[in-house]
């Protein structure tokens, strides 16, 4: 009788993380029609950190932190830089890539700070840590600050810059 109280338990939690991870996401805010949303602007940063580095671990990557926002022309033109080509290519073999939303300044910048990423010369600001958690690197420069006018070479440069040849 234990045993299928427990299975029913199980099946139950089961379905209601299916059933929640089928909706869509009431933390990822409407950007409007045929807008993207690139950064979640109600999500936990410190918990996807925490998922992002337990993919990493698996994956046997280091985890590409990308402090932006939603308004931000640069933001949005580094990340469809990421998304396509040679670029994405680079960083889904190398990297677990999570973004992490600083609103207008006013979110998030309690992590950057910790993680040692200045979010003074421009966003986007990037970090890279290693699989356990481990700063590798960070932009403090305004590195990317100015990803609409850069090309993917020089992305690419940036980027493999901050993380360590393993």
């Amino acid at each position: 009788m234990k045993t299928k109280v427990l299975a029913f338990l199980a099946l139950t939690v089961a379905s209601c993380f299916v059933a929640h991870a089928q909706q869509p996401s009431p933390a990822q805010p409407s950007a409007g029609a045929g807008v993207k949303t690139v950064y979640n602007e109600a999500a936990d940063a410190r918990a996807e950190l925490n998922l992002a580095l337990a993919r990493a671990q698996a994956q046997h990557k280091n985890v590409l932190l990308v402090f932006g926002a939603n308004w931000c022309g640069d933001c949005l033109a580094l990340d469809r830089k990421m998304s396509s080509g040679s670029l994405a290519e680079h960083v889904d073999q190398r990297l677990v890539v999570l973004k992490v939303n600083v609103g207008r300044f006013d979110r998030n910048t309690d992590l950057a700070a910790q993680i040692g990423v200045s979010l003074k010369k421009g966003i986007p600001a990037v970090a890279v840590l290693s699989r356990e958690g481990e700063v590798i690197k960070a932009t403090n420069g305004g590195e990317l600050a100015d990803a609409r006018n850069m090309g993917d070479d020089a992305v690419l440069k940036v980027l493999e810059g901050l993380h360590a040849k393993r």
